[in-house]
């Protein structure tokens, strides 16, 4: 599946003057939520152990949202050499573990599962556009156009689940329209919290409410409309409504205006505010 290493970056063309310290802080937590990803392509196969297919393609996945982490790891450590992923990983995964044995998705069916599977990749590939379009440094765009385009085509693998499994399922439209913008809009997920707490070497205890306020104040404003307009239609798609439709667009709409007041919000309650 995958279309370029780590080889293919050039590392040469790295400009120290203009690494943002504060987006460095967004892109070490990055780094070990892609790391984690060989944990949930075995989640993916032990809920889709009888479609041998499904899992094979989730391996394969995880494998280069895996790359994804090394090339955020190596960016980490070229622009911070004190940065000790190690440590932090080991800090990150201990304290945030994933049932590789589940036998049931969480979502609650299959096709839920790949809905929301759609929606993560709808935020990545959002996320990664808005943090290219935010920074000066040029191996770091380079890399984010990377991972913006593979999160793309991830998303387009699993929206092929889950129409397969839709039409198994029968799933509803409201249904797959309530998981694919939940998914989307679920900031409060400990996970980027807490790689977020790690990555930062902060020794004092973790706040989740607080860690979550400070990387989403961080994150959130670095989105365009357009960022937000291009997730939402394929979180809308994903749920079979269709994006350029009156409904779809009215729903981007207002997801945009909810967007806005809540960066605001976690800008006003952030820490270092």
């Amino acid at each position: 599946m995958g279309h370029w290493t780590l080889d293919d970056i050039n590392w040469d063309r790295f400009e120290p003057e203009k690494v943002d310290l504060e987006l460095l802080k967004l892109v070490k937590a990055a780094c070990m939520v892609e790391h984690h990803s060989g944990a949930y392509g075995q989640y993916l196969c032990a809920i889709f152990s009888d479609h041998l297919d499904v899992c094979e393609d989730a391996t394969n996945w995880a494998e280069e949202e895996v790359q994804h982490g090394r090339a955020l790891r190596r960016y980490a450590e070229l622009a911070d050499p004190s940065f000790d992923f190690d440590d932090a990983f080991a800090r990150f995964t201990k304290g945030h573990p994933i049932d590789v044995d589940a036998e049931l998705s969480i979502r609650g069916s299959r096709c839920g599962e790949m809905v929301s599977r759609c929606a993560v990749e709808v935020g990545t590939s959002s996320y990664y556009s808005a943090l290219r379009d935010s920074i000066e440094e040029p191996v770091l765009r380079e890399i984010c156009r990377n991972i913006a385009a593979d999160e793309f085509r991830h998303f387009k693998l699993f929206y092929k689940y889950a129409k397969h499994f839709q039409k198994i399922e029968g799933l509803s439209r409201w249904s797959r329209f309530r998981i694919a913008i939940g998914r989307f809009f679920e900031t409060g997920d400990d996970e980027l919290s807490y790689a977020y707490y790690c990555g930062t070497g902060d020794t004092k205890p973790y706040v989740r409410k607080q860690a979550n306020t400070d990387c989403m104040a961080r994150t959130l404003p670095l989105f365009r409309f357009e960022h937000v307009q291009l997730g939402v239609g394929m979180a809308l798609k994903s749920a079979g409504i269709k994006p350029q439709g009156i409904l779809g667009k009215s729903i981007t709409r207002v997801c945009w205006i909810g967007f806005r007041l809540y960066a605001r919000h976690m800008q006003r309650a952030a820490s270092y505010a």
